[in-house]
């Protein structure tokens, strides 16, 4: 395994972090037990990075990996879950209040089975109504919880690179950990951009859904990926010309991603035993020529000439307009 130093914290991180958001598709399934072992494989490949979320599943996937450490020891793993987005309500689908904050902790706590949390996160903060409350209130309770031993390092999680830098720029709040997702990929590489920032303040960084949950793959992604038309279109074509070549885009898309200088941790989410099979392959091993060519092809040919890249703000908006419509229609009832 690869590791590396994950920023001022002192913690020596495997390059390849196990995601844990798949796990609740197997609670309470015939497939639990087979999750159970993935997570322990994960850790005996060399693997040392759990993350969760009590959003995924709405607690399912924190039970199960809590299941799995069952038998892992303490001190071969870093564990991090996040606080902040739930569900599956609309109106309670985020909160970010020093209250709910709490019960959220002491809720992850009963399901993963542990007494610390090594790093705890606030999620998808570009969700706040202000990042106000993410500075006034939310990452305040963490420092409590930090003093108090519960939780060793704290992190601030969102796809809008903007918002993660002002928070981290204004926070009074020690910040130790930064994860974003689908911003060092094959078609979107602007956390490069973002990087140097980061790196003044030695915060660790992550970089979440290498494979742009779904857009780099042979199957595409799922219906209610906020992507535009043109970059769905766009790794469609690439994804049929790798195909054509006899080659897997997923393979290419880790592969670009794990070559990346300046980034801590490559979290990938993974299910069963050929996901992360494959993934440690594609950290460990090179590309073949033809495997090279074909990368360097799509990112020259598909990728350079996507006009917008990302999707930033179209899902923050659509939240809040279903609130105000929601409490419009609540108003009028």
């Amino acid at each position: 395994m690869k590791y590396t130093d994950f920023g001022k914290t002192g913690l020596r991180v495997s390059k390849l972090g196990f995601g844990g958001a798949e796990l609740a598709l197997c609670y309470g399934t015939a497939n639990e037990d087979k999750a159970v072992e993935l997570v322990i494989k994960a850790i005996k490949s060399g693997i040392n990075y759990i993350d969760t979320a009590p959003f995924y599943g709405f607690g399912k996937a924190e039970i199960v990996v809590g299941k799995a450490l069952k038998h892992i020891p303490r001190h071969v793993y870093y564990l991090a879950t996040k606080v902040g987005r739930y569900g599956p309500d609309l109106e309670t689908l985020f909160d970010f209040s020093a209250e709910r904050t709490l019960k959220s902790v002491q809720e992850s706590f009963d399901r993963l089975g542990v007494d610390y949390i090594d790093i705890l996160q606030v999620h998808d903060i570009e969700f706040a109504k202000s990042t106000d409350i993410i500075i006034n209130e939310t990452l305040p309770l963490l420092q409590k919880l930090k003093d108090m031993k519960k939780i060793k390092y704290i992190g601030i999680t969102g796809y809008s690179l903007n918002v993660l830098k002002e928070v981290l720029e204004k926070s009074r709040v020690e910040i130790d950990v930064v994860l974003s997702y689908c911003r060092c990929t094959l078609f979107d590489d602007t956390l490069k951009e973002f990087l140097p920032v980061f790196k003044a303040r030695n915060v660790a960084i992550i970089n979440a859904a290498v494979l742009g949950m779904g857009l780099l793959t042979n199957n595409g992604p799922p219906a209610w990926h906020p992507a535009g038309s043109e970059v769905k279109e766009i790794c469609k074509q690439a994804a049929k010309y790798c195909q054509e070549q006899n080659v897997n885009i997923s393979k290419l898309a880790a592969y670009y991603s794990f070559s990346q200088p300046d980034i801590n941790i490559h979290l990938i989410g993974m299910e069963c035993d050929e996901l992360l099979e494959a993934n440690l392959l594609s950290l460990h091993k090179e590309l073949t020529e033809h495997e090279k060519n074909v990368m360097e092809h799509i990112i020259n040919i598909y990728f350079k000439n996507i006009s917008v890249k990302h999707w930033e703000n179209k899902e923050v908006t659509q939240y809040w307009k279903k609130i105000e419509n929601l409490r419009n229609s609540e108003e009028t009832s």
